[in-house]
């Protein structure tokens, strides 16, 4: 099901790219206490998980975006919300963005599935009486959607909600390469590139440093270092098999998408059709709120209103 959703852009902030900068660069820091939790891996790397305080309601995991954390403003702001309304939120930081680099060579990707399912049968084990749901952010969200579609009616969350999610890997790529979009490009870039140079320097990876030095596009990047990392043949095959677009007619659990036509990430041709959902998903649209942003307010944000609205309708108890 697709409906337009109720945001209305903060007056004073109209357009994708003060929508998207504002919340992300002025908004003040106002963050939970939060416990650090070392999850080990079988593989003998680890995932690190931030809880916040305890509270009694249904168990939400985030899942953050590209180079995100616990920190990112969306994270803070969602993990606040999420425990205001009673709700036991974590953050679950995919390899390398907890602060600290992973052991392994490998990293993370837009399709990471196998981590978010060891952290989901962890959590399963230790609330075995609690409702799970899970939010994912921009990569985290593809992340989310596509191992949704990948288990169908076994996946163990019972509702899950994604934000600004880049559908088509490759037409969110090829936008980043246009316009206004290429100084968000250069930014995620130059972290992706630090973080790189900082595992190099403790360990060899199966990479050319040299491409990965000369990408300037996300295509590139992807090329040379994600896709070699993690076993793809090159970026054509990361990004078609990682690409959540054509998962989501196998989604069961009850799922909300928020989603900005004007995104800066992307171009609205990587929105699906209806028919390319499962009844199982709602899509709500809206004209404005750039990338993650979607402020309605001083202080007010549309996920963070919407989406604890949605898990205390599907799973609250």
């Amino acid at each position: 099901m697709i409906v337009e959703g109720d945001f209305r852009p903060a007056p004073w902030l109209p357009g994708a790219h003060l929508q998207t900068l504002v919340p992300a660069l002025l908004r003040p820091r106002v963050q939970l206490p939060l416990r650090r939790e070392r999850l080990e891996l079988p593989d003998g790397d680890f995932l690190d998980l931030d809880w916040a305080p305890p509270a009694p309601g249904p168990v939400i995991l985030l899942l953050h975006g590209l180079e995100g954390s616990s920190r990112s403003p969306y994270a803070a702001g969602l993990m606040r919300c999420l425990h205001g309304a009673g709700f036991q939120a974590l953050t679950l930081h995919f390899r390398g963005c907890s602060g600290e680099p992973n052991r392994l060579p490998r990293s993370y990707f837009a399709g990471d599935t196998g981590d978010l399912q060891h952290g989901v049968e962890v959590l399963r084990g230790r609330f075995p009486d609690r409702p799970l749901g899970a939010v994912g952010v921009s990569l985290g969200g593809n992340a989310l959607l596509q191992w949704l579609g990948e288990s169908g009616p076994a996946n163990p969350l019972s509702a899950a909600a994604a934000l600004s999610v880049p559908f088509d890997l490759d037409g969110a790529a090829r936008r980043m390469e246009r316009g206004a979009s290429r100084l968000y490009q250069y930014y995620l870039l130059t972290r992706l590139k630090r973080a790189l140079a900082r595992k190099a320097g403790r360990m060899d990876l199966p990479v050319d440093p040299a491409a990965a030095r000369r990408a300037h596009t996300f295509r590139a990047f992807d090329d040379a270092v994600t896709a070699p990392l993690h076993g793809f043949s090159g970026v054509d095959d990361y990004y078609t098999r990682c690409s959540c677009r054509p998962r989501l007619r196998g989604i069961r659990v009850p799922t909300l998408i928020l989603h900005a036509r004007n995104d800066p990430f992307m171009t609205p041709r990587v929105i699906p059709a209806a028919g390319e959902l499962s009844p199982a998903v709602r899509l709500e649209l809206s004209e404005d709120g750039g990338h993650a942003g979607f402020v309605e307010g001083w202080g007010r944000y549309w996920p963070e209103r919407r989406i604890p609205a949605w898990f205390d309708a599907m799973i609250r108890m």
